[in-house]
């Protein structure tokens, strides 16, 4: 089975024809259960996300803050597996035909076997891999892999990159760019919010893939504020923190999530 890079294209292309950003969730496989997750990655795209990201929990996920370093923490403690990471991919995907991308560091896919992950990954209709510390000059393997198995490969941009290393990320990469920055904390947000609107603009001079951003969204407006300069909105710990506040309450959290992406979707379309 081929991956889902072409529905990824389209779901992005479509969101764009509207006038509007696509608006991305992520979450870790198997928090807070393995079930549990796949319910809840379900949930995002039933609520209104265009695209989710389903994490691969890691023991050490130095980009990430503390409330995804807490539900990986969870999912690692419960045993989750690669194999629970493709099943999550699978189930989602086939519950509601959206792209479903994995987001992973590097080693776990290097020492699983590049050829075989995204042999996996497709095969469970994943649409493509995001790969945050993995160096483009060490990616030939990975994204010959992945162009075979018709998945996108996704790097990271952030507004410490020049703009000559801009262009040769983009150039290696599908799918999207993810542009990471960080809302900061209160008090420095806008100045933040103009540094990402830089990176977007300065990544766009360098290639036709759309640019999406990751940028500590919580709430409608902050994404239709970032929806004005961006591609694609994504979202992540605001969901994971929705789940951690419901622990113990899997109905709960479900609804959390799906209410949540439904007001970060209207968010998207109001655009500022």
């Amino acid at each position: 089975m081929a991956g889902q890079a072409e529905l990824l294209g389209r779901v992005l292309a479509t969101a764009k024809d509207e006038g509007r950003a696509a608006l991305v969730g992520y979450l870790p496989a198997g928090f807070p259960t393995v079930d549990g997750g796949i319910a809840a990655c379900t949930a995002l795209l039933e609520g209104g996300c265009d695209i989710v990201e389903v994490g691969l929990p890691h023991s050490d996920p130095v980009l990430d803050g503390p409330v995804i370093q807490t539900a990986d923490d969870i999912a690692l403690r419960g045993g989750v597996r690669i194999a629970d990471v493709l099943r999550t991919v699978r189930e989602t995907h086939a519950a509601t035909g959206a792209p479903v991308l994995c987001m992973t560091y590097w080693n776990p896919v290097d020492r699983y076997g590049a050829e075989r992950f995204a042999a996996g990954l497709a095969e469970a209709g994943g649409a493509g891999c995001i790969l945050p510390d993995l160096p483009v000059e060490e990616s030939d393997a990975w994204r010959k892999a992945a162009e075979q198995h018709g998945l996108a490969t996704v790097f990271v941009v952030a507004p410490s990159s020049r703009d000559e290393r801009l262009a040769r990320i983009t150039a290696a990469g599908s799918g999207f760019v993810y542009a990471a920055s960080l809302m900061g904390v209160t008090g420095t947000r806008e100045s933040v919010g103009r540094e990402a609107e830089e990176l977007v603009r300065r990544t766009r001079a360098t290639t036709e893939l759309p640019v999406c951003v990751g940028l500590g969204v919580s709430n409608a407006q902050q994404a239709a504020e970032v929806a004005a300069f961006a591609d694609g909105v994504i979202v992540g710990s605001a969901f994971v923190k929705r789940l951690l506040d419901h622990e113990g309450d899997p109905e709960g959290g479900l609804a959390a999530v799906r209410e949540l992406a439904g007001e970060l979707a209207e968010g998207v379309r109001r655009r500022g």
